[in-house]
């Protein structure tokens, strides 16, 4: 399913948001301007390697580089097809969830969302030397928080309908609650096996995150403000 709009409409500007998606967007566009043997030292220089890291902290190295490329392997994506989708999901729900949050407040929370993300894959994926690029811990985060903040909100999606899309308007609950028993489901697929190209437990450690950031952080609001 893939989202175009929501039912909830912000009464704030997200400038927080859109400057995360262009900031992506810029990488991105960066990314496809080098030569490959420049974008593979780009991912292992800036993304996040589960084996380095533990190998930093159990020898006692400069945990600086790492704690450093847990923040830029947010803004670094491995295709067109990662870039777009994850911006596309953070368009359409991040701008909600700034609004509820604050600007500020909204920017610690995706970077703490997209942190916990990549933990939660360190821990599933220990030994493994390939790095970990991408905003979807902190996007899956956004879903996390939407899902209990606009429970009543309703998705406008493209569904798949054997071999066409249809248009459908779809409960958010709903929409968010499918997207993350498949990450969950892959996720525990993906234990034991051979390396996954998607980091599903980053999605599911990110999610989970937001939901119990949001309830943390977010201060009360007037009755009926989420009504779509």
């Amino acid at each position: 399913m893939i989202p175009l709009r929501d039912s909830v409409r912000s009464r704030t500007f997200p400038i927080v948001n859109l400057t995360i998606i262009v900031l992506n967007l810029i990488v991105y566009f960066l990314e496809v301007s080098v030569e490959p043997y420049q974008l593979n030292q780009i991912y292992y220089t800036f993304g996040l390697t589960p084996a380095e890291v533990l190998n930093t902290i159990f020898t006692g190295a400069s945990l600086t580089p790492v704690l450093v490329s847990f923040i830029t392997a947010m803004f670094i994506h491995g295709g067109w097809v990662h870039v777009i989708g994850n911006m596309l999901f953070l368009w359409v729900f991040g701008d909600n969830v700034e609004d509820r949050l604050g600007h500020f407040k909204y920017l610690l929370f995706y970077l703490a969302a997209g942190i916990v993300g990549s933990v939660a894959h360190i821990m599933t994926n220990p030994t493994s030397t390939v790095p970990v690029v991408g905003a979807s811990g902190a996007v899956a985060g956004v879903l996390g928080a939407y899902i209990i903040a606009f429970p009543r909100s309703r998705i406008l999606a493209l569904v798949p309908i054997i071999i066409i899309f249809t248009l459908m308007e779809i409960p958010a609950v709903v929409f968010i609650a499918l997207w993350f028993l498949i990450q969950l489901f892959n996720g525990v697929a993906s234990l034991g096996g051979a390396a996954n190209p998607v980091a599903y437990w980053a999605h599911v450690g990110g999610f989970i995150m937001g939901a119990v950031l949001i309830k943390i952080m977010a201060p009360r609001v007037a009755k009926g403000y989420f009504r779509p």
